[in-house]
């Protein structure tokens, strides 16, 4: 493994780490601040102006961890995530929706703080406003944590994740019940709410993550699933647009001999193959094949994601699309571009020893 891979590896492992963290001491905070005003929170060894101080160290504690958080997911190569991403909403290109509720979370948390730093200036009301609303950014980072996390389906995870929010929704139900505030059927209905949360929160969990294909619906591009994004976005060789070949009629049928180079890495969740291959003949061009997935004993990958790419001097735009089938060596595609859908058809030849792949791709168009 590269050095570059290594280090892509370690923000990896240092962004679950500080994520799964995260979501504990925000579990705390919200418990602590929950039951503070209790006198149930309260004693001769614990009094309350301790339960506070350690309620304000622990928020500026996950501020710094949510910085490092956020950080090392810029640093990582894995998704196409930068700085203005993990504050700005829905501005990521990277699974925007769920990428967007830890950008919540986190504007959220910066509110908490800075106003706790001027709490004397804002005036209690105020402040207590604001305070309320920043709980808010407990459920917004459980549903960031289970849309955009790669640890989403870890057993492990599911059970810690279940556990914060239980004995989070238990502290909110006892504050209600003893709180004096507001009306009967208005405590009633908070009850209701904590209670209907976490339930919706499981839903959401089996109805998306832990369901197959949530990578794609969650807003992952079919390019990036399991891959290194950031250099996805390198165009092909040029030397296809001036390859001394026929032009490819539209909607015509075309075969041509493969030859080029293979390359495997390492990524979060398996394995990625890349192939770069030329084609000869009657027709020139490029073809690209990204497959992406987990390595099966003896050999051989359990496909998860791909990307295919070919160009060739006769069609006006680039055609792109995914492998719908893989058996061994052989694999077939559909790819499209404006106008235009084909069937790809390779039967490969791959040399593990000297890094080379041959073969034979016929292609052939569905519709225009």
């Amino acid at each position: 493994m590269t050095a570059f891979a290594a280090s892509t590896k370690a923000y990896w492992y240092l962004t679950r780490s500080t994520g799964v963290v995260t979501l504990l001491l925000l579990t705390a905070i919200v418990i602590l601040g929950t039951l503070g005003p209790l006198r149930v929170a309260g004693s001769a060894r614990w009094p309350r102006f301790t339960i506070g101080q350690l309620h304000r160290d622990a928020s500026l504690l996950v501020l710094a961890l949510l910085v490092v958080h956020i950080i090392t997911s810029v640093l990582d190569s894995f998704a196409p995530i930068g700085l203005l991403d993990a504050v700005v909403p829905l501005h990521s290109s990277y699974r925007p929706l769920w990428l967007g509720f830890g950008a919540l979370a986190f504007d959220l948390l910066v509110a908490l703080t800075v106003t706790s730093l001027v709490r004397r200036r804002l005036g209690y009301t105020a402040w207590r406003r604001v305070h309320w609303l920043a709980y808010a950014s407990f459920p917004v980072a459980v549903l960031h944590s289970l849309g955009a996390g790669s640890d989403a389906k870890s057993v492990w995870l599911l059970w810690l994740t279940a556990v914060c929010v239980a004995a989070t929704v238990l502290a909110v139900i006892a504050r209600i019940i003893r709180s004096a505030e507001g009306t009967p059927s208005l405590r009633a209905g908070w009850v209701a709410a904590a209670v209907l949360t976490p339930l919706g929160l499981a839903g959401f969990a089996v109805q998306g993550p832990l369901r197959a294909g949530w990578a794609s619906r969650a807003g992952t591009p079919v390019a990036l699933l399991y891959g290194n994004p950031k250099a996805a976005t390198a165009r092909l060789p040029a030397a296809a647009a001036s390859a001394p070949s026929a032009p490819v009629p539209r909607l015509a049928r075309f075969s041509a001999e493969l030859s080029g180079r293979f390359t495997t890495s390492t990524a979060p969740g398996g394995a990625v193959i890349d192939m770069a291959m030329s084609l000869h003949g009657a027709t020139a061009g490029q073809l690209r094949v990204r497959l992406a997935g987990q390595p099966i004993p003896g050999g051989g990958l359990s496909l998860v994601g791909s990307q295919v790419d070919l160009v060739t001097p006769g069609l006006r735009h680039a055609l792109a699309g995914s492998v719908v089938s893989l058996d061994g060596q052989h694999f077939v595609a559909k790819v499209r571009s404006p106008g235009l859908v084909y069937d790809l058809s390779a039967n490969l030849n791959i040399d593990t020893g000297t890094g080379t792949v041959s073969g034979r791709l016929d292609a052939a168009p569905v519709s225009s």
